[in-house]
């Protein structure tokens, strides 16, 4: 029996430790997990959705700039009394949901060297448990229940799990790219991965997207992964490692909306979609959209 059958994932990892130069000259000073998505960072949809699955504890692998995420976790006391003394009840709430809705731990990666490298250095805090990797570049529809959904699929086969997209085959370069079977509904088991293939090199079109539920296994296979695509260690060559091996690597389909705001217009969907959703801003926000569509030339 695999060593990841042995307890259900409590804890979450979730790299902020990127570049962000798709979003340059933003992210020259602030991390691109800090951006503003209407009205909160990016990062809060990622933690609050590990939070709703379960997972309070969550390790940030940071970077440079990972001082002003660690500060975004942490209390302000004096902005807490200053809304306190404004009556702010809302504003208070606010706050006090950015940095309570998770036990928050940070380790530094240094240098940049792939996702796999990120992964790796939370090694310690995981220990002999599977766990969880969100990354900030992804937001899911909040209403979507995607990574509780991979969590029951890793409880059911062990081993590992991903989430996983169609995607559109002119678009199969921008992804690690799997190669599957069916399973049962919304759920296949992985034969192959390739990262950010040729159209015509790819082995299908479902991608994997920045959800995982992760055996410890994968450890020790990234130790033994070297430099891949971008001369980076890969997260997707280490999982392929595992598929080759003959351990158990599944995927979930995503059939909600996901928004990718690792680029500019990524980043604008993802604003408008989300307060769309919003019932104090999306009924406003429609009627000035529908105003602005119709004022175009």
């Amino acid at each position: 029996m695999p060593r990841s059958r042995s307890g259900a994932a409590r804890k979450a990892v979730v790299p902020v430790n990127g570049r962000g130069t798709r979003l340059l000259p933003a992210t020259k000073a602030v991390p691109k997990e800090l951006l503003p998505v209407v009205d909160r960072p990016a990062l809060q949809y990622v933690v609050e959705e590990a939070a709703r699955a379960g997972l309070a504890d969550v390790l940030l692998v940071t970077g440079r700039g990972g001082t002003a995420i660690e500060e975004w976790f942490d209390t302000n006391p004096e902005l807490e009394r200053a809304l306190e003394k404004k009556g702010d009840v809302e504003g208070l709430a606010a706050v006090h949901a950015a940095s309570g809705t998770v036990r928050a731990h940070f380790v530094r990666q240094g240098e940049p060297r792939g996702l796999g490298h990120a992964v790796l250095q939370a090694a310690s805090f995981v220990g002999d448990e599977p766990f969880a990797v969100l990354l900030g570049d992804d937001i899911l529809d909040p209403g979507d229940r995607l990574l509780e959904r991979m969590l029951v699929v890793q409880q059911q086969h062990g081993g590992s799990v991903v989430g996983l997209v169609d995607v559109d085959p002119e678009h199969v370069d921008r992804y690690g790219v799997v190669a599957s079977e069916a399973v049962d509904g919304d759920v296949v088991r992985l034969s192959g991965l390739v990262e950010k293939p040729h159209a015509d090199e790819a082995p299908g079109t479902l991608a994997v997207i920045g959800r995982y539920v992760l055996a410890p296994e994968v450890f020790d296979a990234l130790r033994d992964t070297g430099p891949g695509h971008g001369d980076e260690i890969q997260l997707t060559d280490a999982l392929a490692t595992l598929v080759a091996r003959g351990e158990p690597v599944h995927g979930v389909v995503l059939r909600g909306r996901r928004y990718d705001i690792g680029d500019r217009l990524g980043y604008l969907e993802a604003v408008v979609g989300l307060a769309l959703e919003r019932h104090d801003l999306g009924p406003a926000l429609r009627s000035r959209l529908r105003q602005m569509v119709s004022d175009l030339p």
